[in-house]
């Protein structure tokens, strides 16, 4: 099941940067719940969906360094550079941490540390 859960996290994170926001949707539970750590929770798939259209002004830049499965859980440890609606870059640092529930996402708990401007696409 780990192994499993890994390659779904991996397509779902792969539709992020292709913009496909309702294919990565589709992976998630309709119950699904996103804890950012120190800062806010959404509830269902519903809010993901108007979180993602305010936050994805474009498609965000992934770099996943690990992941790391055991049973229901996957976690994914990299950086993401993300744009604001005034096109600045700025980059994170992050741990997701996810719960799969037969075999899609129904909850994260995301630790995000913002790291600065990134010069570029990465």
């Amino acid at each position: 099941m780990s192994q499993a859960n890994k390659a779904t996290l991996e397509r779902a994170n792969a539709a992020i940067v292709e913009g496909d926001y309702e294919g990565f949707l589709s992976v998630c539970t309709d119950d699904t719940k996103w804890t950012f750590v120190g800062e806010q929770t959404l509830d269902g798939k519903e809010a993901v969906r108007q979180w993602m259209a305010r936050t994805y002004k474009e498609p965000p830049k992934f770099d996943v360094h690990r992941l790391v499965a055991e049973g229901d859980i996957v976690a994914a440890i990299g950086e993401i550079t993300l744009k604001d609606e005034a096109g600045k870059a700025t980059h994170h640092s992050y741990c997701d941490v996810w719960r799969f529930r037969d075999g899609k996402l129904a909850e994260l708990h995301a630790f995000v540390v913002e790291t600065g401007q990134q010069a570029g696409p990465r």
